[in-house]
Parts: structure tokens; C-alpha cells; sequence
């Protein structure tokens, strides 16, 4: 068995073995066991009392995080002509339609967030096996297929993220940067968890939220009580 580091001893002195932290305490513990030299990102881990196979229980959604996600998003905006101003205007990175199109088929996906107008849904339908599995095919229960493309850029850029329940049962999302306040990890996790909360399906019984963990690049998760969430 590998002996542990020096950093990882002094983690595991600071964790406390199967407790539940309160919201708070995890915000400031977590700043306490990283130890990367670069800005890691703060990610949360919710286990559902959901059956994602079944279409009545599927969590899907999205959330504005009152403190931004701390992450450059590059996002393409597939539409026409008449519409290119008002999305760079807005910040998008990318505007255009056939050339992107064309790119994505030859395999160019580097970006984070795609946005469509309704009206070219047809031809971005034909890179709908490239986008999907990587999670950029844009949807209009995501706020990802609309005319408004520069309220939808601006909505991106300020820290807006979609997120689904997987095989698993659970949710998985970046909610922030390790160099964001203790307050602002938290704000941004009770935000994400009340959404969460708020779209639990009707067809879902038991206890709904089962473990919340709260962990930075290379830490180990924290296991968070759920009722710290609303103190």
C-alpha cells in the first residue's frame, strides 16, 4: 500500500470521517484541503431518490448561480444573418451557421454552450449525433433555442448552467472556483440545490435528496447535511 503524502496526511487529519458538515463549514473546510497550485473548481454531487430510466422521474433544469460558475464559457451561436450582431453584441464568441455546421461535422466542438434560433434547428439537427453525447445540442427547455440569442448569451456568460440526473441517479455540476468567498460557495450551492429541489417529479417517492457532496479539483468530497441548506 502507497504511503501517503504529506498533503494528504494533513487532509486527512482535517476531515472527519462519515460526518455531515453543515453548508457553512464545508464552504471553509474546502478552501483548508486544497492544495493545487492553480484555481481549482468547486463541484457538487447530489444523489437522488429518482429512477432516471423512467421518463416521469428524469431531473433536468437550469440555474443562474448568483455568483457566476468563474469560468470562461466560449459559446457559438448558430443562427442567421440578421441575428449575428445582437450575439456578439451580447458576448458570444462565435456566430454563424453553415461554416459551423460544416466544422462540426469535421469535428470542431470547442466550445461550452451552444444557442440556436428556432428557425435553423434544421440543419443543426444534422450534427445532432456529434453535439448530444457531449451535451451541446441546444434545447429549448435550457433556454438554448430562442430568437432572444443576446439575452441568452448574456444569461451564459453571467453564470447560467444546465444540468441532468444521470444513469446513477445523480446530479453533477461545477458550482464555482476555489478563490470565490466562503459566502459566494455557499450562496452558489444553495441556489443550485433549491432548483434542484424545486423540480423534483411528482412520480418520485421517499426521501428525495439522499448525500450532498461538495468537493475541489483533487480533494476529497465533503458530505453536506441537507437540512444546513436552507439555515
Amino acid at each position: 500500500m502507497s504511503r501517503l503524502t504529506k498533503n494528504q496526511e494533513r487532509v486527512k487529519a482535517k476531515v472527519e470521517p462519515g460526518k455531515q458538515y453543515k453548508l457553512s463549514e464545508a464552504a471553509k473546510l474546502l478552501k483548508e484541503i486544497s492544495y493545487t497550485k492553480f484555481d481549482s473548481s468547486v463541484d457538487i454531487a447530489v444523489r437522488l431518490g429518482v429512477d432516471p430510466r423512467k421518463a416521469d422521474q428524469m431531473v433536468r433544469g437550469v440555474v443562474t448561480l448568483p455568483h457566476g460558475t468563474g469560468k470562461v464559457t466560449r459559446v457559438l451561436v448558430l443562427c442567421t444573418p440578421d441575428k449575428e450582431n445582437e450575439a456578439t453584441e451580447a458576448g458570444a464568441d462565435y456566430t454563424g451557421l453553415d461554416e459551423y455546421i460544416e466544422k462540426i461535422k469535421n469535428g470542431w466542438t470547442d466550445v461550452d454552450v451552444i444557442i440556436s434560433t428556432p428557425n435553423v434547428m434544421a440543419k443543426v439537427g444534422a450534427v445532432g449525433r456529434i453535439l448530444g453525447p457531449r451535451g451541446l445540442m441546444p434545447n429549448p427547455k435550457t433556454g438554448t433555442v430562442t430568437m432572444e440569442v443576446g439575452k441568452a448569451v448574456q444569461e451564459v456568460k453571467a453564470g447560467k448552467i444546465d444540468f441532468r440526473v444521470d444513469k446513477t441517479g445523480i446530479v453533477h455540476s461545477g458550482v464555482g472556483r476555489l478563490s470565490f468567498s466562503e459566502d459566494s460557495i455557499a450562496a452558489n450551492v444553495k441556489e443550485f440545490i433549491d432548483t434542484v429541489i424545486k423540480l423534483k417529479p411528482r412520480a418520485a417517492k421517499g426521501t428525495y435528496i439522499k448525500s450532498i457532496y461538495l468537493s475541489s479539483t483533487m480533494s476529497p468530497g465533503l458530505a453536506i447535511d441537507p437540512k444546513s441548506i436552507s439555515e
